[in-house]
C-alpha cells in the first residue's frame, strides 16, 4: 500500500477521521446524576463540524465533481443526495437532543444506528469522488480544492438543513441564509463551534522531522 500524499485525499480523509472520532465521543457521551447535560455539548460538537462540512461538499466538491467528471452530473447528484440523507439523520439527532416532537418519541440507539449509516455511506461516496478528482485534474487543482473546502467550511452552516436547495445559486443562498440563522442561535444558545479541520501534508518533511513530529508519511510500502 502507498503512503496517501494528495493534499485533496489526506484533507477529506483527516476531515472524515476527525468526524467520526466525534460521532463515537457523542453516541457513547452517557448522562448521569452528576453531569445530566453530558450528551450535549459533544453531540452539539459533531453536528456543528458534520453540518459544516456537508455543506462545504455540496459548494465546492459537487460542482468540481460535475465539472471535471466522467458523468459528472450524475455523480454530483448522488453526492447531494447522499448528503440529504446524511443531514436528516442529524436533523433527527438535533431534534432528539433538544426535544423535538419528531424525534422525541425514538430511542437513542435507532438515532445513532441511522446517523452512523448515513455518515459511513457519505463519507465513503466524497472519498470516492475525491479519489476520482485525483486521477482526472492536475496537482495544482487538488491544492486548491482543499483550501476550497476548507474556506467554505469557515463560512458554512452550523446546523443541518436537508430541506432548503444544495446546488447552484439557490444554494449558495439559502447556505448565507442558514448560516445568518445558525449564528444568531449559537450566539444565544453559547454554542461552541469547533475550527475545520486543516491537516499539513507532512510528506514533504524529511523523515526525522516526520518521526520526531508521531506522524510520519513516508513513501514506499508499509505494512
Amino acid at each position: 500500500m502507498t503512503a496517501m500524499h494528495d493534499p485533496l485525499e489526506i484533507s477529506i480523509t483527516a476531515t472524515h477521521d476527525v468526524l467520526d472520532t466525534r460521532l463515537s465521543t457523542a453516541e457513547f457521551s452517557r448522562p448521569d446524576a452528576r453531569n445530566p447535560r453530558a450528551r450535549f455539548p459533544t453531540t452539539d460538537t459533531f453536528l456543528a463540524s458534520a453540518s459544516r462540512h456537508v455543506a462545504a461538499a455540496n459548494e465546492v466538491l459537487v460542482d468540481a465533481c460535475r465539472r471535471h467528471l466522467s458523468d459528472g452530473e450524475a455523480k454530483a447528484r448522488q453526492l447531494t443526495a447522499r448528503s440529504r440523507h446524511l443531514e436528516q439523520a442529524m436533523a433527527q439527532a438535533k431534534a432528539k437532543l433538544y426535544g423535538g416532537s419528531q424525534a422525541v418519541r425514538r430511542p437513542w440507539s435507532e438515532i445513532w444506528v441511522d446517523l452512523h449509516r448515513e455518515f459511513d455511506a457519505f463519507m465513503e461516496l466524497e472519498e470516492k469522488l475525491a479519489g476520482e478528482l485525483v486521477n482526472a485534474t492536475a496537482p495544482e487543482f487538488h491544492d486548491r480544492l482543499a483550501e476550497r473546502i476548507h474556506r467554505a467550511e469557515l463560512k458554512a452552516p452550523t446546523r443541518p438543513h436537508p430541506y432548503v436547495p444544495h446546488r447552484g445559486l439557490t444554494g449558495r443562498v439559502a447556505r448565507r441564509l442558514a448560516l445568518r440563522v445558525d449564528l444568531f442561535w449559537d450566539t444565544t444558545e453559547a454554542r461552541m463551534i469547533p475550527a475545520p479541520v486543516r491537516p499539513h501534508d507532512r510528506s514533504k518533511d524529511g523523515p526525522l522531522r516526520q518521526y520526531l513530529l508521531a506522524d510520519p508519511h513516508l513513501d514506499g510500502p508499509t505494512k
